[in-house]
């Protein structure tokens, strides 16, 4: 399994949740349903290493996503969800536009994170793995992504998701600070949606 494989277990949170600009808009096959996303309940969080550094641990605060889901057929379900690089923040001003800059997400020339699914399948009653096409930087990498989904009790018509995974950042051509700085970047991502 390759790194971008590998790379991003993303619950439909993580699915769900990391939509920005430029996407078009997934087929919704007869039987599935619109769901929103919702801000409040949404985190989408990274963290890397670097030698003789304290691991850096950041966010990303604006987000933009659609979710389709048939919960009879999950195969009709789809996702589309777009981040905004600029968006990133780790805590320190000068430190996260560091991060906007060329150096690494160059957030001026790319201004999104994006993922869109491509096939949904259930692999448990509360797990589904999602592929899709990620695309950071302007590179496009296939990956396939596990989704952990729940629906709190007495929560109606609200599921909530959950993923880990990690991404090769070097297969998208981010290459800045290597070795030194690790090419791997673990992301985690929860998020709650509602039915429209």
């Amino acid at each position: 399994m390759s790194g971008a494989q590998r790379a991003l277990r993303w619950t439909i949170a993580a699915a769900a949740v990391g939509a920005v600009a430029a996407f078009g808009a997934p087929r919704i096959a007869a039987g599935a349903q619109n769901w929103r996303i919702d801000p409040a309940r949404t985190e989408i969080a990274f963290a890397i290493d670097a030698v003789g550094y304290p691991r850096t641990q950041g966010r990303f605060d604006q987000f933009v996503g659609k979710i389709s889901i048939d919960l009879e057929r999950p195969e009709r379900s789809s996702v589309a969800f777009h981040v905004r690089a600029d968006s990133v923040d780790v805590g320190s001003a000068s430190f996260s536009d560091y991060l906007r800059s060329p150096a690494f997400l160059d957030a001026a020339k790319h201004p999104t994170i994006d993922f869109v699914s491509t096939l949904v399948e259930k692999l448990s009653d509360h797990v589904v793995r999602v592929s899709g096409d990620l695309t950071l930087l302007g590179v496009t990498k296939p990956l396939k992504v596990d989704v952990a989904v729940r629906r709190p009790a007495g929560g109606g018509a609200r599921l909530e998701f959950e993923a880990e995974t990690r991404i090769d950042r070097l297969e998208f051509g981010m290459n800045s600070g290597f070795p030194i700085v690790s090419r791997e970047v673990d992301l985690t991502i929860k998020s709650a949606a509602a039915e429209l």
